[in-house]
């Protein structure tokens, strides 16, 4: 929902790897990080900040996917995402991402405050930051219709 402009866009699930509200994330950089989305390649382990992090390759497995693989860096202890490099369909660095300033909410869900994505092809970056997280407020899939979500302004 883009309240803003008083608009309802759906996200096509074929265009994962379009941009974001004009940003230099995609719909597919801010979706949920589960394990089977990708195959992986482990490189090594490496400093991050403060922080050991095990450097993998990871494959999407989604065919639509708008990369040919990531390098990620998650830390040891709580297995947050560091960083990650994108490659495009031409197996080219595409963006850089860079979390930091993790929370942990309800004691088990880790968010950063912080998301900074540089794209190396046009030189254009896009910081994103969070607040004000809120789990388990009583949404359902009802919720998300998009009658319902013109309705909420």
């Amino acid at each position: 929902s883009l309240p803003a402009l008083k608009r309802v866009k759906r996200i096509a699930s074929k265009n994962k790897s379009g941009p974001f509200m004009g940003s230099e994330f995609a719909f597919e950089d801010l979706s949920s990080q589960e394990v089977e989305k990708y195959s992986y390649e482990y490189l090594k382990d490496e400093a991050c900040g403060t922080e050991t992090c095990f450097v993998v390759k990871r494959f999407p497995t989604d065919k639509n996917s708008g990369y040919t693989s990531q390098i990620a860096w998650i830390d040891q202890s709580e297995y947050r995402v560091h960083k990650i490099e994108f490659y495009d369909r031409k197996k080219a660095l595409l963006k850089t991402l860079n979390s930091s300033d993790y929370n942990q909410y309800l004691d088990q869900y880790w968010r950063p405050n912080v998301m900074k994505m540089q794209n190396h092809q046009t030189g254009k970056s896009t910081d994103l930051i969070w607040s004000n997280f809120q789990f388990s407020t009583g949404l359902s899939d009802s919720d998300f219709t998009k009658n319902s979500l013109k309705r909420a302004r």
